[in-house]
């Protein structure tokens, strides 16, 4: 189905000039090539292909825009064609000649001729009327090959990288052709990879053969000048690509990678928990991760306890068991020995998670609490912790993250990842099983057999049951008892919060077994891939859907040794089970009261789902031909060899089901009818009832024939067998077919994204012309999917997720569409790297999206059995090979030729056993519908008949049971080996002794063997004739098969041991071609060679296939005899392949030798070292004794090679180093290889640059900093702002550089600036005295501490800058790309831009310091790494190279290189061409003897003062059952060994040691400086913690001047004094000197000139006492600071600096067990001694006094029932305290009886305490039990707490509420109780803060909290208080008493009386009582009395009233 397009002719163009038309249909665009200089008319004769995947809508539209091209803007339209198709839907051809429209849609006189012709598809299947189409004129076909339009589309199906692992050369390039025309082409063809470009028509509609002349017309097109962003480069190799594309690419990593051990560690910091839910509890937190648990200690008394406490804890296990593991937080109250406490609330997540955020961590975030067993309650607190998780060879950075106040924001820093919302919801999770079938039997079936006989009755042997596992809990169904297809129907509901922290869900089928359940098989369903978050996103879903599950073989053994494989680790070998089930989320609504609040797993019974529910049952049809059958292990070589392929349980003959039921509705049946029948019948041949075939699922056995030693091959020869078997599966094609357009692009992508970093790395031009075609291709994949995707047919079985995932998918990838299309236009040379990191993105997206969650078909695995075993096999996912009518749809390798490598299975196939091919196989495979079988056979080479199986003789579409290969072809194969580098040290020497094998189809050939080295040059050619190939000619020239070349270690004795394989292609001559340019002579290239997954060195060479035709060999090119008879019969590689030598002189440096260690046992004492580089060399001199002086006596040799002019191609140097022992004897001690010269290679500086020879490479610099923009100033002026990088300074800097004039800068603080200076050091008043006066303490106060902690915020303050402009720059980048398109106008802007950054910069950095008003203290660097990553290892002129011995260990693990470093070289090298440049000759004061290397240090022994200056260490890896560390620091430099052993810091895991230790060293022999921090035990040894070592005489040699760092500013006095014996004027003279720079020439008024350079600067000093002095100093130090930018000699300084160094412990390799802060200086003995050392011990912390007066409270709630009179009342006393509950603790008296709250106390608590003011921490000593050997520090916060208690007699006393006060920030207290509310708690953020260290004195009224039932936080009392910090001094000049106590009395409360209790004084409460209490009540009563008697006399009288009024007495 397509639409062609012929575009002919454009005539009427106007003007001249290049031409290039568009044509687009559906979203995708090609362009026809650039017609150059063409004038009124254009021919462009080019035919356009659109596969289309559903049938052309008449209304639809085709455009054709026309352009004039052009290379540097925008190309310009000249007008525009739109059609309606109408008529070509009608009538399936037409022909059009039409104008042109314009933008306006105004007709032009431009007119256009095309031809379009249409062809519809209907039904299933169809074919091509494939001659119409190709009889196109642009074709100039030669043999009758059929070319199936299908093979190639945008998405053209054998573009197939490996999984990530396309290595630079796995691969062959066969674009030699354009090497030499044209400039470079880069070799876009690799091992078959065609590749589609928008030149894509191309390919597709011409045949494979392009005649010469057409050939070279395309070369000399390209070599034109074109833009290749318009002709992508893959037009050009549409000439060597598989156009026949019958074969797809193999893999070339061996191993599987997963299910391998390894080390991680999991560091987990526990800081405070705040606002926990509860009353005065004792929280503990327990960390759990896996099983493991650990517990912190036990805060008593606080709802926000402190605790910072870390803990590790190490694993060893594969990366699957380790991400799935579960990390929980639970905090519990009350804990203690006997009883295990209640939890109060706990956090959950998975370690992978923690692992996929940044760095691998996440650093001060709160955890929110919640308890499981109560849903409804809200959060119970929150937690805050660091979380790392650390595999080997990562590295944690510590983030110096700002200060802490920002953390106290607790909802901007919760622990969760980005993208989950803080406010989680409870959510159910209902797995639903409902049955699973195609079990294996899991028992032995003899007791079977027994049973059998007995009762008579036969069972499945297997008793399943589901296991499912998510976020630590697990659920299980019941076991359905003997069964293979168990009914469960059962759904396992988890709860769990939502999003979960969780990723996956495992779920298992397990056997249940009296002695122990096994697994059956495992599946793990990932919660990202079957939900979306996004804001169109959905919930987790999935199914009802059958899910396949892999695992070990079928049969049954007891001890299964695979049994892994069953629990998900590691690629399964087997298919085992599938189980239908499905998965729904629903989110709780927690206030609905019905909702059962438990969170433990339920499991319930569900109904069943309908049968046709997972998609109708379809017949599909698998088809499998075996063309090759080579390279099988011996091993296996004696026996008879078959080949079974099974899909599911079809096929397999040994241990499939023992009875398979095929649920398969019969096509006139009404669908009930269930059938059983038997796969295998007895005779291949019988088909069954319905006159189909049976199966057949194995080739014949066959005995396998001899290759060489190593390898068999099985004679498919002429007859290659053929399996096929139909099998029925629920028809659930779309899902693969959608994941098959997104691979297809993704592997597009990542091809593309490959050549671009190959063409970086080699340096090729023009990368982003290629990134920008690949982004153009991206695009238009993307718009394809989107068209493909949404005819999807809305078929009753799609689940829910399909949809969903449907709609995502279309939305991502029309998203990425878009995103693709404006990165284009952003593409430039300098975005290059960061626009390649997004578009790595975007691969990395793809691949997650393109895999499918719901399973359909199973793989299809190809055994290899010999005597009825399973030896190896290979695992084919069935969607590579599915069938499709549209090509972007069908499966990567379907009806291809697939080269695959089988492994052994599980375990085995780790490790060298694993590597080793078992066998590899070209094979061909088509899975489909079995009524689209009619295409089954397309793929295959051309040219067989079929041989069918008696029955279906006279059927065609009957499959065939072999193949007959009628036609095949001679050749001849070329193999050019000429060298190999980097490989694999397969000896015990650290060498190898290597050769190459080659193998192509079953021949192999060996190249020599070379000894002792790790870069062999075999240059040697291998011919391999009679070669032959089945199959037509054609095809044989596009798609060769592949050559494995394998590289071996040869061992005198035993079997050559596996060093490495590769795979190439060859260049293919046909008999009928010329063997001439540019395709022959081909050139070499390399190839990567792999070792099981890691690569391992690479092979030069270049691989030919020449037909031999009927004349014979003689028709072939030439081989010229060995030329040099020595080396016998070997044929060299021939002139025009080998590379053009020309002579280059190599210098080497040899300074010394290091470490070397110990040889056999034997000290090595005369070493010697000798360098080789293809074939040359030079002898260092001897060293004659090594243990006094390592170094060698003449430090320059040279010696002349011939080196390839081609600076890739370079052979690679080795250095070895060997001992010279007695008698003459030689012993390797380790060898090194330089692997690339290219970094020492001599560049002559360029001689058209400025004249003081600024080298380009710095100009490139200085353009960079101006701005960027350096088209748009003129050329010699450049800017450059030497601002310091965080304005801490203000220095306005500018300097001016032309190309000769003297550059000014001025580098100088405004005098004005000076004043305010001075005026604020005098305490300059006003009305925020004491904040000043705080804030600036004068210079005395000043210490070492005080420059390092304002450096570290500094630190932070830049991290904080780079991270927001970090932010910035992405979410501008980020408009961009969503404004996208508005072209011009944005560019224009974007020239602006730079420069109004500048300015604004300037602006705003003056204004900070004045914002921050802090004052200025010099500073120093803090680097948080080590120094050396900053200086680049110091390896400015002197090189380090590790010398290596010993084999390489097998397995990834041990293969640590430390373990086989046996010493270092030091030394340098120096390439160039010969002869020597002049420059460097004729240079003053040249040394003939140096040659390149002037002006070096004499190597002699030397003397130096080294002094090593410990800080601190962080985050130190526990080493103490508690949880802590004893640290102590050793030091050890030669033969000096320091243990600071007394000193050590008590249980302490960021101890701050703060001393220096000064060390008397001898350069060289003691150069290595290791500091080690040990931890100090009081029995037993002390253990090491960790270790860093320093290489001290790289440093002292250095040119960065790393002896003693460059200060800020020069002072002779006060804490920043100079450090250098050298004074800033000295060492700046000697600078000069050395580097042959003009100067320093100092001028009056603050003037220095340097080389061309002016600087600027103050030149007074003040001493001691305050006298001002000239000095020159602070010019010079000027300078130093800038040195960088002096031209030629100039490099930057190493500032003064603390530096951080990882300490690391040889035990545990690779994994950082924390960090130490320090730094070196070195002052050599011959010059003047240095002061004494810096005084950086820490500071001690500050006695202090608080004193709190308590004087009222008010509003308390009352707790007590009164016994006599019942009323509410309360005995008030309050409880404060500062350092812990436990420690001071101070009560007031108690307040009884107060029945409105108030409580009145006039009572004071005196806190004494030490407080470290820079790190706002109170410092407690104490043992921690009383068991502790000694005190240990603790740092807390500064809290005081106060809390208000009810006093009981008899019970204990009843918490009220409570309030803690952080004393440098809390709320600033009420004036009155009214104004005191619950605000001042909640609403801290607006509230006014103080801090007691400024304001000293503070009174006012605060609030008592509590939580009420609810969790609510209610007011519960009001205290007045006032705090009085005073300093120790102060408080014992005005002492004052504790309570009411002298000195300095506080008056007695002025209680009411009711406070004694009643019974003391009975009147007065009953007064009281009566008067107050009861008073109303009593008149009431009164009242009430009085009436009745009024009503009781009234009554009594009442009858004798009436009778004396009746009788009238």
């Amino acid at each position: 189905m397509a639409l062609q397009l012929q575009l002919r002719t454009v005539t009427g163009l106007r003007g001249r000039a290049d031409r290039i038309a568009k044509a687009a249909f559906r979203g995708l665009s090609f362009y026809t090539r650039v017609l150059e200089n063409c004038e009124d008319e254009a021919r462009f004769d080019e035919t356009f292909r659109w596969p289309v995947a559903s049938n052309i809508d008449g209304n639809e539209i085709l455009e054709i825009q026309v352009f004039n091209y052009s290379k540097v803007f925008t190309n310009r339209l000249i007008g525009t064609f739109r059609m309606v198709l109408q008529k070509v839907v009608e009538e399936g051809h037409v022909e059009v000649m039409d104008t042109l429209i314009d933008d306006n849609n105004s007709a032009i006189q431009t007119s256009i001729s095309i031809e379009i012709r249409y062809q519809a598809l209907d039904g299933t299947v169809g074919t091509w009327n494939d001659k119409e189409f190709l009889e196109t004129p642009s074709v100039h076909s030669e043999g009758d090959g059929r070319y199936p339009l299908e093979t190639d589309s945008l998405l053209s199906g054998h573009r197939q990288s490996t999984d990530g692992s396309v290595g630079k050369s796995n691969q062959q390039s066969t674009e030699r052709s354009f090497r030499r025309a044209g400039k470079g082409v880069f070799s876009a063809m690799k091992l078959g990879k065609a590749r589609p470009t928008k030149d894509d028509h191309r390919k597709q509609d011409e045949p494979a053969v392009l005649e010469a002349e057409d050939l070279d017309r395309k070369v000399m097109r390209l070599g034109g000048g074109l833009d290749p962003d318009t002709i992508s480069l893959a037009s050009v190799t549409a000439v060597t690509t598989n156009v026949s594309n019958k074969r797809s690419k193999p893999d070339i990593k061996m191993e599987p990678s997963a299910g391998r051990p390894m080390d991680y560690q999991i560091s987990i910091t526990v800081i405070e928990a705040r606002q926990l839910v509860g009353l005065n509890m004792d929280p503990v937190v327990c960390v759990e991760v896996g099983e493991e648990k650990k517990y912190t200690s036990m805060k008593e008394s606080t709802n926000c306890p402190y605790y910072n406490e870390y803990f590790v804890f190490d694993f060893h296990v594969p990366p699957d068991v380790m991400f799935d593991k579960i990390i929980k937080l639970s905090v519990i109250h009350s804990k203690n020995l006997l009883r295990s406490g209640t939890l109060v609330g706990s956090f959950k997540m998975d370690v992978g998670t923690v692992y996929t955020q940044p760095e691998h961590q996440f650093y001060h975030k709160w955890a929110i609490l919640s308890d499981p067993e109560d849903l409804t309650a809200g959060l119970k607190g929150y937690l805050k912790c660091d979380i790392a998780v650390v595999g080997k060879g990562d590295n944690i950075k510590t983030p110096h993250k700002a200060n802490e106040t920002e953390e106290d924001d607790i909802e901007g820093n919760l622990l969760l990842p980005d993208g989950v919302p803080p406010e989680r919801q409870w959510a159910r999770f209902y797995i639903k099983i409902y049955r699973a079938e195609g079990l294996p039997r899991m028992n032995t079936s003899i007791m079977a057999n027994v049973k059998k006989a007995l009762i008579g009755e036969n069972k499945d042997l297997v008793d399943p049951y589901v296991q499912v596992a998510f976020a630590g809990q697990k659920g299980k169904t019941s076991v359905q008892k003997s069964s293979y297809e168990p009914l469960w129907n059962e759904q396992i509901i988890f709860t769990e919060m939502f999003p979960p922290l969780c990723k996956r869900i495992k779920i298992q089928i397990r056997d249940s077994d009296k002695v122990n359940d096994v697994a059956i098989g495992t599946h793990f369903i990932d919660l990202r891939k079957i939900s979306n978050e996004g804001d169109k996103g959905y919930l987790p879903t999935f199914g009802p859907a059958w899910v396949n599950m892999y695992g070990s073989t079928r049969n049954y053994t007891l001890m299964d040794e695979h049994q892994e494989l069953n629990e998900g680790l590691g690629e399964g070998v087997s298919f085992r089970a599938r189980l239908l089930m499905s998965l729904a989320v629903e989110i709780l609504d927690t206030s609905n009261p019905e909702i059962n609040s438990s969170t433990e797993v339920q499991v319930e019974q569900t109904t069943p789902v309908a049968d046709n529910c997972t998609g109708k049952m379809e017949e599909f049809f698998l088809f499998g031909a075996f063309l090759e059958a080579t390279m099988i292990d011996r091993k296996i070589g004696d026996k008879p060899i078959n080949f079974e392929v099974t899909i599911g349980n079809y096929g397999n003959q040994i241990d499939g089901m023992t009875k398979p039921v095929l649920r398969r509705k019969k096509e006139g049946g009404d669908g009930d009818e269930e059938e059983s029948e038997l796969l295998h019948n007895s005779s291949e041949d019988e088909v069954d009832e319905d006159g189909e075939m049976v199966s057949v699922s194995s080739s014949q056995p066959m005995k396998p024939l001899v290759t060489d030693r190593n390898y068999f091959h099985l004679p498919y020869f002429e007859k290659k067998p053929c399996i096929y078997i139909k099998s029925w599966w629920q028809d659930q094609r779309r899902r693969l077919y959608n994941a098959n357009i997104m691979d297809k692009i993704a592997d597009k992508l990542e091809e593309g994204l490959n050549d671009v970093q190959e063409m970086i790395k080699t340096e090729k031009p023009h990368p982003e012309r290629r990134l920008r075609g690949v982004l153009e291709e991206l695009s238009s994949g993307c718009l394809r999917f989107v068209t493909l995707a949404d005819k999807d047919q809305h078929h009753s079985s799609r689940t829910r997720l399909d949809r969903e995932r449907l709609k995502s998918c279309m939305r991502e990838l029309e998203n990425m569409g878009q995103q693709a299309t404006t990165l284009r236009s952003q593409v430039k040379k300098n975005t290059m790297k960061d626009k390649l990191k997004q578009v790595q993105n975007f691969l990395q997206k793809l691949r997650f999206l393109a895999d499918e969650p719901q399973h359909t078909i199973p793989d299809i695995f190809v055994w290899m059995m010999s005597n009825n075993k399973r030896i190896a096999y290979a695992r084919v996912p069935s969607k590579d090979i599915l069938y499709s009518i549209v090509d972007e749809e069908m499966g990567k390798d379907c009806a291809k030729v697939k080269t695959v490598f089988l492994k052994l299975p599980g375990k085995r196939g780790f490790g060298p056993a694993g590597w080793t091919v078992q066998a590899k196989m070209e094979i061909y495979l088509w899975l489909g519908l079995n009524k689209q079988r009619k295409d089954f056979l397309s793929g295959l080479p051309c040219g067989f008949e079929e041989k069918k199986t008696t029955r279906g003789q006279n059927l065609p579409s009957f499959p065939p049971i072999s193949l007959l290969y009628t036609k095949k072809q001679v050749f001849q194969l070329r193999a050019h080996m000429y060298q190999a580098r980097s490989l694999f040290a397969a000896d015990s020497s650290g060498l190898s002794d290597p050769f190459a094998r080659v193998f192509f189809t079953s021949q192999s050939q060996c190249t020599e063997v070379l000894n002792e080295t790790l870069c062999p040059t075999w240059d040697q050619l291998l011919v391999f004739d009679n070669v032959e190939l089945y199959g037509e000619a054609h095809e044989m020239r596009d798609d060769p098969p592949i050559i494995v070349i394998e590289i071996y270690d040869q061992d005198t004795v035993g079997k050559a041991d596996f060093m490495g394989r590769t795979f190439a292609k060859p260049v293919v001559k046909m008999s009928d071609e010329q063997y001439c340019p540019p395709r022959f002579p081909p050139q070499l290239e390399y190839y990567q060679i792999y070792r099981g997954n890691s690569t391992a060195g690479d092979l030069l060479a270049a691989f030919e296939l020449l037909q031999i035709g009927s004349g014979g060999k003689s028709d072939l090119p030439p081989i010229d005899g060995p030329t040099d008879v020595d080396r016998g019969p070997i044929l060299p590689v021939p002139l025009g392949i080998r590379p053009v030598l020309s002579k280059y002189r190599v210098e080497i440096l040899f300074w010394g030798l290091r470490d070397l260690k110990r040889v056999n046992l034997a000290q090595v004492d005369r070493p010697r070292v000798d360098i080789e580089c293809a074939g040359k060399g030079v002898q260092s001199a001897l060293i004659q004794n090594y243990k006094k002086n390592p170094n060698f006596s003449t430090l320059v040799k040279w010696f002349e090679v011939d080196l390839p002019e081609n600076e890739l191609l370079h052979p690679p140097l080795n250095i070895r180093v060997v001992d010279c022992r007695a008698f003459g004897r030689y012993t390797l001690v380790g060898s090194h290889t330089v692997s690339s010269l290219r970094k020492f290679i001599y560049r002559p500086p360029d001689k058209k640059a400025q004249h003081w020879n600024m080298t380009a490479k710095q100009l490139k610099g200085y353009l960079a900093m101006a701005n960027g923009a350096p088209r748009s100033r003129p050329t010699g002026e450049i800017i450059v702002n030497m601002e310091p990088e965080v304005p801490i300074k203000k220095m306005e800097t500018m300097v001016k550089l032309e190309a000769n004039s003297d550059a000014v800068v001025k580098v100088d603080v405004s005098e004005e600036e000076k004043e305010k200076k001075k005026k604020k050091k005098k305490g300059g008043g006003g009305g925020g005295g004491e904040e000043i006066e705080e804030e600036e303490p004068d210079e005395s106060m000043l210490d070492w501490w005080s420059k390092y902690f304002a450096s570290i915020e500094t630190m932070k303050e830049q991290l904080r800058q780079q991270e927001a402009a970090a932010a910035e720059a992405e979410e501008k980048e980020e408009m961009e790309i969503a404004d996208g398109f508005k072209g011009q106008a944005k560019n224009k802007e974007k020239f602006k831009t730079p420069k109004d950054d500048k300015k604004k910069k300037q602006q705003s950095a003056p204004e900070l310091p004045e914002k921050k008003n802090k004052q200025k203290i010099d500073e120093l660097k803090v680097y948080n790494k080590e120094l050396e990553t900053e200086f680049d290892n110091f390896e400015d002129w002197l090189h380090t190279f590790n010398l290596l011995r010993g084999k390489i260990g097998d397995n990834d693990d041990n293969a640590t290189e430390e373990e086989r470093i046996v010493g270092r070289f030091k030394g340098s090298m120096c390439v160039y061409k010969v002869p020597l440049p002049d420059d460097i000759t004729k240079e003053a004061g040249y040394d003939p003897t140096f040659g390149m290397f002037q002006g070096i240090p004499s190597n002699d022994p030397i003397n130096v003062l080294v002094r090593v200056y410990i800080v601190r260490a962080t985050d130190l890896h526990p080493a103490d059952i508690n949880g802590k560390a004893d640290p102590y620091i050793a030091i050890k430099l030669g033969k000096t060994d320091i243990k600071d052993k007394e000193n050590y810091i008590s249980k302490q895991l960021n101890p701050v040691f703060g001393k220096s230790f000064d060390i008397e060293a001898t350069f060289p022999m003691e150069s290595m400086l290791t500091v080690a921090v040990y931890d100090w035990d009081l029995v037993g040894t002390d253990d090491l913690i960790g270790e860093t070592k320093i290489d001290l005489e790289n440093r002292y040699y250095s040119k960065h001047r790393a002896t003693c760092g460059v200060s800020q500013t020069y002072s002779i006095h006060g804490y920043n004094i100079w450090r250098d014996p050298m004074k800033p004027s000295q060492i700046l003279s000697k600078l000069c000197k050395e580097g042959k720079v003009d100067g320093p020439h100092f001028g009056p008024g603050g003037r220095v000139k340097v080389a061309n350079r002016v600087y600027t600067g103050p030149t007074e000093i003040e001493d001691e006492n305050g006298q001002k002095k000239q000095t020159d100093e602070h010019l010079a130090l000027t300078v130093l600071r800038h040195w960088e930018d002096v031209p030629r000699a100039g490099c930057k300084l190493v500032p003064e600096h603390v530096e951080t160094r990882p300490l690391l412990n040889p035990d545990k390799p690779g994994i950082e067990q924390g960090r130490l802060e320090m730094w070196v200086d070195m002052f050599p003995m011959d010059m003047p001694a240095p002061g004494p050392a810096i005084d950086i011990s820490p500071r001690k912390p500050k006695k202090y006094e608080l004193r709190v007066i308590v004087w009222n409270t008010d509003e308390v709630i009352l707790e007590d029932d009164d016994y006599f009179t019942g009323e509410k009342s309360s005995d008030i006393f309050v409880r404060g305290w500062l350092k812990g509950q436990q420690e001071d603790k101070q009560d007031t008296d108690v307040h009884y009886h107060s029945l409105t709250g108030e409580g009145n106390f006039n009572w004071r608590y005196i806190f004494p305490f030490d407080y470290l003011m820079a790190e706002e921490k109170i410092v407690i000593s104490k043992k921690e039990s009383m068991f502790s050997w000694d005190e240990t520090e603790y740092k807390i916060p500064a809290r005081l707490t106060l809390q208000v208690w009810d006093a009981d007699h008899f019970s204990a006393d009843d918490f009220l509420g409570a309030i803690e006060l952080d004393l440098n920030r809390f709320p600033r207290g009420a004036k009155t109780s009214k104004q005191c509310s619950l605000e001042m708690v909640t609403n801290e953020a607006e509230l006014p803060m103080v801090s007691i260290f400024k304001q000293k004195r503070v009174k006012g009224w605060w609030p008592f909290v509590a939580r009420d039932e609810n969790d609510e936080l209610e007011i519960t009392g009001k205290v007045e208080a006032e705090l009085h910090l005073l300093t120790a001094e102060e408080a014992e000049k005005s002492p004052a008493g504790l309570a009411r106590n002298e000195p300095d009395p506080l008056e007695k409360p002025n209680r009411p009386d009711t406070s004694f209790i009643w019974f003391l004084n009975p009147l007065k409460s009953i007064k009281y009582l009566i008067c107050t209490r009861y008073k109303w009540l009593i008149i009431k009563i009164v009242l009430a009395l009085l009436l009745l008697i009024m009503v009781a006399l009234f009554l009594y009288s009442m009858p004798g009233y009436m009778v004396k009024k009746l009788l009238g007495a």
